[in-house]
């Protein structure tokens, strides 16, 4: 009762913080959007101001923060849709990134939107008009207004794939914050986390349950005849070359992965390497850098080819990622080689066939990396930096026994860790959440 107690005085506070800033958040968003951070037209979504009506019926909400969680959840959607016709569902994202890539993946009659801003009057105003009868959260979008708001108005919260960093866990479970957090998770109907986390943080031991992680459940994205025939040419021009992707890198990790290219390019002259940063701004940063030292680069974005002496392709679009794993035998997933990056979904370089290499600094994907060489050494290979990834990557071009048995390894790995999670996940939401929501 005590911890309850401080948590209820912990979220007033909270709440009458974000209530003071309420009045600058329109000044705000349209800072952001001057930025190119939010939607030049849809901005005022953020502020719970609908540009949809509400349909006729129950209402599920799924909500996930960017591109990577979102993706995850389409094929619960998907499932919901085909289980339950009746439902109607809403989806919402807070990044632009993941807006311009899901919107066109959903299945016909999804509602999009952009997710409310954590303060009173965006969530009430989002809540009064949307009215859903449930909330599925994806990973760790914890926010107390939202949550405390739909608690109050009688609807029913899960979390899926939830997880939380350690560095987060560190901050969620000291003294101050642990009542806030521990009354927040008491509020669930279900958690299906991805580690023990939530157990110590107070959640009730009845609402949590394991089902595995979505991010194995790769599906196939929804393309144009003309995007499927720029994969087919890129495909074509690739296939009497020598290929390597370094995907999702950082801001500095870009450097160690040209260090290597150069040091590949003395023994193999004609591979091309395949840069995907993380954000296409930097691609284009990247590619300008590069062009001036004189070097012979072809970028997505401007559907430039691979003539004679490019050695370099650099990704700077959206979304089309695994669809790219799919013309390279080896994948370097970054944003893991420095300390404070967290590591990014490896599964789908998995699921297409890739020989799997990272660094060690992955954050909450390590339990990804762990479920994986658990179940076969060979899928996952951390590498600790240039020196290193180098030697793996020579063996890797002049051994075509050791690249087969790795890329076999991170796919029948990967297989077998995506069998049967989206029933997993359907039955827990079923029994959790939707018939208790919609009785």
């Amino acid at each position: 009762m005590a911890a309850t107690k401080e948590g209820k005085v912990t979220y007033n506070i909270y709440r009458a913080l974000t209530y003071g800033v309420s009045p600058v958040l329109d000044l705000h968003l349209r800072f952001r959007r001057l930025r190119g951070r939010e939607h030049p037209h849809r901005w005022t979504e953020r502020l719970g101001r609908p540009s949809l009506p509400r349909p006729v019926g129950p209402l599920l909400w799924f909500h996930a923060v960017s591109l990577g969680e979102g993706m995850s959840v389409i094929p619960i959607i998907k499932h919901c849709i085909y289980q339950r016709p009746d439902f109607n569902v809403l989806m919402t994202t807070a990044t632009v990134s993941a807006f311009e890539v899901i919107y066109k993946q959903l299945p016909n009659g999804v509602i999009y939107q952009f997710a409310p801003l954590d303060a009173p009057t965006a969530v009430g105003a989002f809540l009064d008009h949307w009215k859903p009868n449930a909330i599925i959260i994806i990973e760790s979008e914890l926010w107390p207004n939202l949550i405390m708001s739909a608690s109050k108005n009688n609807i029913v919260l899960a979390l899926l794939n939830a997880r939380i960093s350690a560095k987060a866990f560190k901050y969620f479970s000291g003294s101050v914050l642990l009542p806030l957090i521990s009354l927040m998770l008491s509020k669930f109907s279900l958690i299906v986390p991805l580690a023990i986390h939530f157990q110590l943080l107070q959640a009730p031991p009845c609402i949590i349950n394991f089902a595995g992680d979505l991010k194995y459940v790769v599906e196939d994205f929804d393309v144009s005849e003309e995007e499927l025939r720029s994969i087919e040419d890129l495909k074509l021009q690739l296939a009497h070359r020598q290929v390597w992707m370094a995907s999702s890198i950082h801001r500095g990790e870009e450097e160690m992965m040209l260090g290597v290219h150069t040091v590949l390019t003395e023994m193999h002259p004609d591979m091309l390497t395949i840069l995907v940063p993380r954000d296409p701004r930097h691609g284009r940063e990247i590619a300008q850098e590069l062009q001036k030292e004189g070097q012979n680069v072809a970028l997505r974005s401007q559907h430039e080819k691979l003539v004679a002496g490019t050695t370099i392709y650099i990704v700077d679009t959206l979304g089309e990622l695994r669809y790219l794993y799919g013309l390279t035998p080896i994948a370097v997933v970054g944003g893991s080689f420095f300390p404070g990056t967290a590591g990014h979904n490896i599964s789908e370089a998995a699921a297409a066939g890739c020989a799997v290499l990272t660094g060690h600094h992955v954050g909450h994907f390590s339990h990804m990396v762990l479920e994986m060489q658990r179940l076969n050494p060979l899928s996952v290979l951390q590498v600790s930096g240039k020196v290193e990834l180098e030697k793996v990557l020579k063996e890797l071009f002049n051994d075509a026994e050791v690249l087969e048995s790795r890329r076999m390894a991170a796919k029948q790995a990967n297989d077998s860790l995506s069998r049967g999670v989206v029933a997993n996940v359907w039955n827990l939401l079923n029994s959790h959440v939707f018939k208790r929501a919609l009785c």
